[in-house]
């Protein structure tokens, strides 16, 4: 009989850390730290764990990871994930759609139309065990591959029962564009909505993307769909070959939080001269950390939602359509307000633990 543990990832967003025992064997998965410091990823999490399964590289997934290679535990990535490791990472292949058999156990893993070279996992025990990681069915950059049946869930429930979807979202953008004069510097996770956002401001001017995001385009566009990128995505290409601009309409750049990399570097030079609220303009799409949040509230800062995770109505979906009876609503406060939530078919698990 297995079980699963969720250490971290449910009732806040936190870490995402789940310990999944089966009859011989510990494993995480996924081992994360943040997205807030007061979030670090907790070494006892690993005691016991005999390997790590990561999904994708954004640091809430991935960030812990430099403790799994200390104890020496090989971790499980696609390709692509493997690439944000730190040295020394026993790393083991995944495919980004497929299945591996581990130990006699059968692994699937799809795209999980969220981040480059993320994947979901689906593992055959009892009547199936899924878990998304991040996920979403909304992107027009990255393609999400069904799952199959799975008796449990353990879903991205980011946005909680929020049921904006992703037009209403972009016309929310589009209205703060127009209203606001200068430049607007839009801080973003490079692998992850980086691309797709560019490719909807370019409808309306200039765009620049900084070299790390121009990089992971770049890296994007070559694994291509196999990796989860639309061939649509190709469209970007002619941002590619131009240098950093900080003087275009539009500025795609690394950090998300603007607390590092080319965004903190803009937001510390407008607000030192004076164009922070003026004629600059940050943007913040995705959850924001207290360093975010600090920017947000002064009149240079805003935020626009983009969505990268599921609407209610897609986390209802998915459920209806693994056939689960139970599942686990991560990485979002307040989910016993689930309990109340009608749409869902399945019950809900607050505690952490379930057998499989």
């Amino acid at each position: 009989m297995a079980e699963i543990n969720i250490l971290s990832g449910i009732g806040s967003k936190g870490p995402g850390c789940i310990r999944l025992t089966t009859d011989k064997h510990v494993w995480l998965l996924d081992c994360g730290h943040g997205p807030e410091a007061s979030s670090p990823f907790e070494e006892v999490w690993l005691e016991g764990a005999d390997a790590v399964f990561i999904t994708h590289d954004h640091v809430d997934h991935i960030g812990g990871a430099a403790h799994a290679i200390r104890a020496g535990l090989p971790i499980y990535a696609t390709a692509i994930t493997a690439r944000a490791l730190p040295p020394g990472a026993d790393v083991r292949v995944l495919p980004s759609q497929g299945v591996s058999e581990i130990d006699g156990i059968k692994l699937h893993t799809g795209r999980n139309g969220h981040a480059l070279g993320g994947v979901w996992f689906h593992f055959d025990l009892g009547k199936g065990l899924f878990y998304s990681g991040d996920w979403s069915e909304e992107s027009q950059w990255f393609t999400f591959d069904p799952p199959p049946p799975a008796d449990i869930a353990l879903i991205d429930a980011s946005y909680h029962l929020n049921d904006i979807v992703q037009q209403q979202c972009k016309q929310e953008l589009n209205a703060q564009i127009a209203s606001l004069p200068g430049t607007l510097l839009f801080p973003v996770p490079p692998s992850g909505r980086a691309g797709e956002l560019a490719l909807h401001l370019m409808q309306f001017d200039e765009v620049s993307l900084d070299d790390t995001c121009r990089a992971a385009i770049d890296a994007a566009l070559k694994a291509g769909v196999k990796a989860g990128i639309d061939p649509a995505a190709a469209a970007i290409l002619p941002l590619l070959n131009k240098p950093f601009n900080p003087d275009a309409r539009f500025l795609i750049c690394d950090n998300p939080n603007a607390d590092g990399g080319m965004a903190w570097a803009i937001v510390q030079r407008w607000h030192d001269s004076g164009r922070l609220g003026r004629d600059g303009h940050v943007i913040f799409t995705g959850h924001m950390t207290a360093h975010a949040r600090s920017i947000a509230d002064h009149p240079g800062g805003r935020f626009a939602r983009w969505n990268v995770h599921p609407p209610l109505r897609d986390q209802i979906g998915l459920v209806t359509r693994l056939g689960a009876t139970r599942y686990a609503p991560l990485f979002c406060t307040l989910p016993e307000n689930y309990l109340i939530e009608n749409g869902f078919s399945a019950e809900v698990l607050l505690h952490g633990r379930a057998t499989l």
